[in-house]
């Protein structure tokens, strides 16, 4: 005889049916497990550092002491670049008499070594003090760095007596480095004049006391210094009848200053050789000779009314009256005096009659 199934016994096997499956599949899951950790960051790579730098300044075609160019003439700035990076600019300006006339961007170039370079020409058609000014700003690759040039005077060349001026100063200034006897007034004067006759006579031209744009190209150059012909005579003067000019030698063979002379002319020539001041007249004798340093007999050293660019004496050494008495003082008695030709001409033969 068959049992009959309660409905509640029932209804509970049903239940547990339908839990069983998913008991199941619970237990089938593995035991949880750590999470997983994020990938670490990737390093972003620093930008290198920017590289030092350090830039010169070299003025060319320029010359003279101090520097100098003629309005007109094309001088040129090189500026050195180190270390050299490729790709770098520079901004270059020109300053006349403090004020800016003229800017540029230039490119730095690779001139070997680890070093760059760079040239820019300017002109200058006004007269006046020129500075140059190198500026390279910051990049990623350098720093900022700038620089000046030395300046240069820029100068008309078309100067005559009156004229005045920085352009004369510097004039005066290039003579008085070469040992002219020669004022610093900035004014073209008389006694300007003589030291640019003498100059003009050292240097073969015509002799004269203007300028003109020869004058300034032989200064540029540093022409017309004297070269002493006896310099282990110590303290002497050196007469030079073949430029006709008088200088005063320091002992060591320095020249201590530069005049212009008149020597004797043809018919009563300066006798050559070495000689000795052996008496000295001051003031003005009966023959109008000033200040005068006698070396033999009647030839002296001596200031005169009339001293023309050419020999023209009856045998003395003249020299203008305004500076007689300068080398008056500077001359003392046993000093040496030593006057040649270098062209041949003069005499050995000691006259009794030389003159002024």
């Amino acid at each position: 005889m068959k049992r009959a199934v309660h409905p509640i016994a029932v209804l509970a096997m049903l239940a547990f049916l339908a839990v069983a499956p998913a008991a199941a599949a619970a237990e089938a899951v593995p035991p949880s497990t750590a999470p997983t950790p994020a990938p670490a960051p990737v390093p972003v790579p620093t930008p290198a550092a920017a590289a030092g730098g350090h830039i010169k300044l070299v003025l060319q075609k320029v010359g003279g002491k101090p520097l100098f160019a003629i309005v007109g003439q094309r001088v040129v700035v090189r500026g050195i670049v180190t270390p050299y990076v490729s790709g770098q600019t520079v901004k270059v300006s020109f300053y006349r008499e403090g004020r800016k006339v003229h800017v540029k961007r230039v490119s730095v170039l690779a001139m070997g070594n680890g070093v760059g370079q760079f040239h820019i020409g300017f002109t200058s058609a006004d007269a006046g003090l020129l500075q140059a000014r190198a500026a390279h700003y910051a990049t990623a690759e350098q720093v900022a760095f700038s620089a000046r040039a030395q300046s240069v005077q820029f100068v008309n060349t078309n100067l005559g007596l009156g004229a005045k001026g920085k352009s004369v100063r510097l004039l005066q200034s290039e003579l008085n480095a070469l040992h002219y006897a020669v004022p610093l007034t900035g004014v073209l004067d008389e006694g300007t004049g003589r030291a640019l006759v003498a100059y003009r006579k050292m240097t073969g031209l015509e002799r004269s006391a203007y300028t003109g744009r020869r004058v300034f190209e032989l200064l540029e150059r540093g022409a017309g210094g004297f070269r002493v012909h006896y310099p282990h005579d110590g303290r002497h003067i050196e007469g030079d009848l073949t430029r006709q000019v008088l200088v005063e030698i320091e002992p060591g063979g320095r020249v201590r200053s530069i005049y212009t002379m008149s020597s004797g002319k043809p018919s009563t020539p300066t006798v050559i050789g070495r000689f000795q001041v052996y008496n000295k007249e001051p003031g003005t004798n009966s023959h109008g000779m000033v200040e005068s340093s006698y070396f033999i007999r009647g030839y002296a050293i001596h200031g005169y009314a009339e001293v023309p660019t050419y020999a023209a004496s009856h045998g003395c050494l003249r020299v203008p009256i305004p500076d007689a008495a300068a080398i008056y003082n500077w001359v003392s008695y046993g000093m040496p005096v030593d006057v040649y030709n270098e062209n041949g001409g003069g005499s050995t033969h000691v006259r009794g009659n030389a003159g002024p």
